[in-house]
């Protein structure tokens, strides 16, 4: 039982401790001992010892301003260091084979995958008293006050934070447990969600991809409606595939199609096998159930986490550390924003044709070249991963890093292949790797597994620089996933450069290219965005809610978004592409950190025009873990804002249509 905040701050002992802990260390104390007795008294519960025990506690461990304070600083930060690290390192190993395509051990990989060495971490560091002494000493700062006060703060000031934000809910063992069962569980169901496509025909009726063929949705469906703009039957094949994404979405996939017995021609957007509408059984419900399991998880973490009861309140204000409000209002305006009708002008004339829904994938505006192409390009230089790996010294010289560093970052990043989507890890310790995990073609590396591992790249260095360059060890990496993201959507817009075929027009032209595809990057995630946030918002309203409600909702709130923000440009949408996204079932509430990645790149890249790339990276990604506000402030100069996307956008578009 927690001991009730509201009885301590009235009880005479409580009185007590802080006045014997005052004329102890004095008044200037006080400020400090009141808030640490009241961060100890909120987590300490009957079986942590009686309330003499914890005001014993605390006048035991309480430690004054000065050199001790700054050694207990340092103490704790070097053994949350190693604590933390070791232990993220071999979980990262335990999920090794999980993660990665080949040499698969059906059911062992999974168990030891979810297999936690120290399940009960949280529950041990009070017990143990290790967490009191953190939340005695340091305080634990809301993100209001980092808001309104942090560009004030120094490094230590920071630190300090950082180590009592590291004690927060006391979680169960028992809940540790179900979290990782279901995450990975979850997980694993999008990994292996390639759908079949080789009886899949379009409105023609034509088959074009090969028997055994299979697309992991929704990245892969995604990346080959892109790679149709060149074809010049492409757009009956991307309408199919627009299908095919709306039946993962509605899950009227066929099962005989899935497990790959059917035989017969298979029209995906209007869901017919050998011309005759799907009676089989299909996927049905199994999206909505595993999202539903993960909306029960989080329901089981609020209770343990009074200050933020929703997962909702936990990304936004505990892990992203930007208000739910900040970010939906940069969706909204992004997304509403004047530049995006002279976009869509734009891309009907590239085009030829009016706009369809699935142009809302269209982003490479500077593609000249056929897959083929592409892909010999790539096997030119990097015939597979492990080549790739190789050059990475060679690459990073290429894009304007010293030798030293070069060959510093370079040799610390280790590339493989993933069975799923592609994806990066960082080293939590310093004498560990990055891992980048990217896909390939059957027998070569070819342009998206290149395309990914660019994109990938940018999150090592990101990961490499923010861990080794860091002011010290509590701030190492940046604020939240959408400053990693900025990275790798940087460093991905330079994969042609790294093959030499960047777009004719010289930097000028360059920069208005990327600036136009980042626009259309950005516009096209923020819808799902949105819809990801409101459906979280209506299973918090209706938790009692069934999987076929949670799937009946999630298509009206895609057709309401799609209605506001794309239909004027894209027409009607009846596959409800917004809610594509397969992140929804794995990484819940992840997707705004693509669109706000999209935008911070942006700022960061026009930010950098005229200046060092290399250099910029590195100084940038060593700021530490400060807000995402003031780390853009220090990065750029101004917090987070569309405002030099749009603007350049403007500017790029009258540039690329003189």
């Amino acid at each position: 039982m927690t001991l009730s905040t509201a009885s301590i701050q009235t009880s005479d002992a409580k009185t007590a401790l802080i006045q014997g802990l005052v004329a102890i260390h004095g008044a200037g104390e006080r400020g400090r001992i009141e808030r640490g007795v009241a961060q100890v008294a909120a987590c300490w519960r009957d079986d942590d010892g009686t309330t003499a025990e914890l005001a014993q506690f605390c006048t035991e461990r309480f430690v004054a301003e000065g050199s001790q304070l700054t050694r207990l600083l340092a103490r704790l930060e070097g053994a949350l260091e190693q604590i933390e690290g070791h232990l993220y390192e071999m979980r990262r190993t335990l999920r090794r084979h999980s993660d990665l395509a080949g040499d698969e051990f059906a059911d062992i990989d999974d168990m030891l995958a979810t297999f936690d060495p120290a399940p009960d971490l949280s529950e041990q560091m009070y017990r143990q008293k290790l967490g009191f002494v953190a939340l005695l000493n340091f305080p634990r700062e809301t993100l209001a006050a980092m808001l309104a006060h942090g560009a004030t703060w120094n490094d230590e000031s920071w630190a300090r934070i950082r180590i009592a934000q590291t004690f927060t809910a006391r979680l169960p063992k028992e809940l540790a447990d179900e979290s990782r069962r279901v995450s990975h569980a979850c997980q694993q169901w999008v990994a292996a969600f390639h759908i079949p496509v080789g009886t899949l025909v379009d409105s023609t009726g034509s088959r074009w991809f090969e028997q055994d063929r299979a697309l992991l949705t929704h990245w892969i469906v995604r990346e080959e409606i892109k790679g149709q703009y060149n074809n010049p039957t492409g757009v009956t094949r991307q309408r199919a595939l627009a299908g095919v994404l709306a039946r993962a979405i509605d899950g009227g996939i066929p099962k005989n199609v899935m497990d790959r017995t059917n035989t017969s021609d298979w029209n995906a957007a209007a869901n017919t096998l050998g011309g005759a509408a799907v009676r089989d059984e299909t996927m049905g419900l199994a999206r909505y159930e595993r999202w539903l399991e993960q909306f029960a998880l989080a329901r089981k973490y609020d209770g343990h986490y009074p200050e933020y009861p929703t997962a909702i309140a936990r990304k936004f204000e505990l892990a992203r550390e930007m208000s739910e409000s900040s970010v939906e209002a940069l969706l909204v305006a992004l997304l509403d924003h004047p530049v995006r009708e002279e976009l869509a002008a734009f891309l009907r004339k590239r085009l030829g044709r009016d706009l369809e829904p699935f142009d809302i994938y269209f982003d490479d505006i500077a593609e000249s070249r056929p897959a083929s192409e592409l892909n010999a390009a790539v096997h030119a230089m990097f015939p597979d991963e492990k080549a790739f790996e190789r050059a990475l010294p060679q690459v990073l010289r290429g894009l304007g890093f010293s030798a030293a560093d070069a060959d510093f970052l370079g040799s610390r990043i280790r590339v493989e292949i993933a069975k799923g989507s592609g994806h990066a890890m960082r080293p939590y310790l310093t004498e560990y790797s990055a891992w980048l995990r990217t896909g390939r073609l059957k027998d070569e590396l070819g342009w998206d597994g290149f395309d990914t591992a660019m994109h990938e790249l940018g999150h090592n260095l990101e990961q490499l620089c923010s861990t080794f360059f860091a002011p010290r060890p509590s701030l190492r990496g940046v604020p939240n996933t959408a400053c990693t993201e900025a990275f790798a959507f940087l460093y991905q817009s330079l994969g042609k450069r790294v093959l030499g075929i960047e777009p004719d027009g010289g930097s000028q032209r360059a920069f208005a290219i990327d600036t136009v595809q980042t626009m259309l990057a950005a516009a096209q995630i923020a819808g799902p965005s949105l819809l990801e946030l409101y459906v979280w918002r209506w299973l918090y309203a209706n938790p009692a809610a069934s999987a076929a409600a949670l799937r009946t909702e999630v298509l009206a709130i895609a057709d309401r978004i799609w209605g506001r923000f794309y239909a004027r440009d894209f027409g009607n949408d009846p596959s409800r592409l917004l809610a594509a996204y397969q992140h929804m079932i794995a990484h819940p509430l992840y997707l705004a950190d693509y669109t706000l990645g999209h935008v911070m790149s942006h700022q960061i890249r026009s930010f950098m025009r005229d200046k060092d790339i290399a250099a910029e990276t590195k100084r940038i990604t060593s700021i530490g873990q400060v807000t995402p506000e003031l780390w853009m402030q220090r990065a750029v100069g101004s917090g987070v804002s569309i405002d030099s996307l749009a603007r350049d956008t403007r500017e790029a578009l009258t540039l690329l249509t003189r």
